[in-house]
Parts: structure tokens; sequence; C-alpha cells
């Protein structure tokens, strides 16, 4: 019988439930699962950092292979890339529902009645949401990108949602062509920003992370400079950038001191987009005075657009192939020992587990 890992509270054991394989209705699609790799969301949650609807089935960075289609399906992906029974894809985080006035406005991924992989509260309608799961009941709507062959599993799943949120806060920052950008926070998704910034033609990309292993891989992804985040870090940005501060700043560690020092490091009229905190991390003051005389500009990510995670699996199949990816999925577990997994998770900060459930059939 096909499983699933329900999560159920914070200090609970994740409990392993049969559940009955279903037949796809309408527009839906049925996926089997290839490979889930932990996010650092479903850690906060799981820790109880962050509190999420439950009993759930956790995991949105998925990959999987397409079992069948309901009756009224297109065959073609959402690049109209044809797809079929077998062929590897990868999907949307969140679903919107396409009418009501954030879908409407071009931010689907705030809508009023979303639908969020790895996010959702089991019901009876939709009880096969989550990547830890051997299969996955994909919903009217969802955006599906055909997953390019040159990608391994576990390297196409950081796509979602890693890659592709890279991917939105380097669009709310613009073009980092011919720009200094101070990348703070060297996880999975600090990485990815930090090699995408190169490969959109950044002068400098500068990386700050407390932890020594975080910064030499961010030597491996891009980095020209990187920095241990202590208090001497605003003026060796200065050094850094002829003493103007960086143009752009990505706060990518869901901190409140990150939060404080991206502010404080852009340049006059530069740019901060802030993406990392996506917990509870309390308030940071902020001077109005300064960020008119400093004429900042200040941009919150949350989530991505849906076109984002085609534009990401499209980098790491081209220009980011050069980077070593699969450096980052630190293990891989069975679903079975996925208690296991996501002590690893814990125990590793910048890096993924993943957790295959073929493996434990």
């Amino acid at each position: 019988m096909p499983r699933m890992a329900v999560f159920s509270a914070p200090g609970r054991s994740i409990e392993m439930a049969e559940v009955a394989m279903p037949t796809p209705q309408t527009r839906e699609i049925l996926v089997s699962v290839a490979c889930c790799t932990l996010c650092r969301s479903d850690l906060h949650t799981h820790s109880g950092r962050r509190v999420e609807p439950t009993p759930a089935v956790l995991g949105h960075e998925i990959v999987g292979r397409v079992l069948a289609f309901g009756p009224e399906t297109p065959r073609t992906d959402s690049a109209g890339n044809p797809i079929d029974v077998g062929s590897r894809v990868s999907w949307s985080v969140a679903v919107g529902c396409g009418a009501c006035f954030f879908c409407t406005h071009e931010l689907p991924q705030k809508c009023e009645r979303p639908f969020k992989y790895g996010h959702q509260r089991l019901s009876i309608d939709r009880p096969h949401g989550g990547g830890l799961a051997d299969f996955v009941l994909l919903v009217p709507g969802t955006v599906i990108h055909r997953v390019p062959d040159e990608l391994i599993d576990a390297v196409a799943a950081l796509a979602n949602c890693a890659t592709a949120t890279a991917v939105a806060v380097l669009r709310a920052g613009g073009s980092a062509a011919g720009r200094s950008v101070l990348v703070l926070g060297a996880g999975v998704l600090g990485l990815t920003a930090c090699a995408m910034a190169r490969a959109q033609g950044a002068s400098s990309v500068l990386v700050s992370d407390p932890m020594p292993a975080a910064r030499e891989r961010a030597k491996r992804f891009g980095a020209t400079h990187t920095f241990p985040g202590d208090s001497d870090l605003i003026n060796q940005v200065r050094e850094a950038t002829a003493g103007r501060g960086a143009d752009l700043v990505l706060e990518l560690a869901g901190a409140a001191d990150t939060v404080r020092a991206a502010l404080t490091a852009a340049r006059v009229g530069g740019r901060v987009v802030l993406a990392g905190t996506v917990a509870p991390v309390g308030t940071v003051p902020l001077d109005p005075e300064q960020a008119v005389r400093r004429m900042l500009t200040i941009h919150g990510v949350h989530n991505y657009h849906p076109d984002d995670l085609g534009d990401a699996l499209a980098f790491l199949a081209g220009p980011g192939r050069k980077y070593p990816w699969a450096d980052l999925v630190a293990a891989h577990y069975p679903l079975s020992k996925v208690e296991r997994a996501f002590a690893d998770a814990h125990a590793q900060p910048g890096v993924r587990v993943a957790v295959t459930p073929e493996a434990s059939a």
C-alpha cells in the first residue's frame, strides 16, 4: 500500500499511514514522488518555530513522475512541452484560484484561497498534498514543468522552492549585471542567489555567514568576498564597495540581526530584498528619515510566482550547471526513515537532506 508521513505536532513522532491510491479526476494529475528535499520551512514547522495547520504531510521541494492524468488534463506542461505517463515533473508550491484580487493582479502566490503543497491540513477532499509520501495528487490549476533530463532528482527538487525563490528575489532586486550584491546567509537559498547573481554579471558578490563551512561553500558558488557577519561587517562591505555600500542587498538568513545589517549595508539609492524571515524573528527598528534620505527601496518576497519555477529549472540545466548543486544534498533517506531525515536536517544547517520514497518500498 502507498504511504504518507503524517506530522501532527512538534515533539510528536511522525506516523506512517497507508492510503489508497486515488484516481485523478477532471484536471488532476497523479504523480509518484521520486525525491523530496527538506526545506528550511519544513524544519521550522517540524520544530514548532512556525505554526502550520495539522495534521499534515510536509514537503514541497518535490520532483516526481506522472502516473495518471485526469480526463480533462492537458498533456503539456506550462511551457507547452509534451508530458506523458512516466514524464519527470516538478510544480509550483502555491496554486492560486485564478479569480481573486491577488490572482488577477499578478500575485497568484498570495491567493486568497490558495492550495500549498506540503503546507495543507489533511482533509477528506485533499489528503494527498505533501512530498513526504509515495505519491502526490496535483490539484487543478497547478503550474507544472517538465524537468530537464540533465538534472538529477535531488538537484531538480531544489528548484522548488530554493532555486525558484532565488529567481523571485533577484527579479525583485532587478538585474545584478554590473552591480555589487551582498548576500546575507549562505544556506541553499543564499548560495543559489550567489550563483545567479554571478551568472547575471554582478561586478562583485559579497556573502556573509557566521559558519566557516558555509563561507567556503559560497566561494564554490561564485562569491568574490566572504565575511563572518560579525560587528565589523558594515565596514568590510563598505571597504569592498569603494566606501558606498552594496548596490543590492539580499537578506536570506532570516534573523533580526541580518535584517538590521541589510538596511545599513545598502548604499544610498540601494535596494534591499527581504526573503529570509519566514518565521517570527521579532521586530526590527526602522528610521524612516534615514530610509528617505538614503533613498532606499525595500522589497519583501514570499513564495514565488509560478513562472519562476520554469526559470529556476532552466538556470540549473543551463548556466547553473557549472556549480556543484549535488554537494548541497548531504544525505538521502528512505521514507520509512523520515524521523532520522529530519534529525539529520536539523543538525546540518546550510544543506539539504533528501527523502526518496521509492528507496523504502
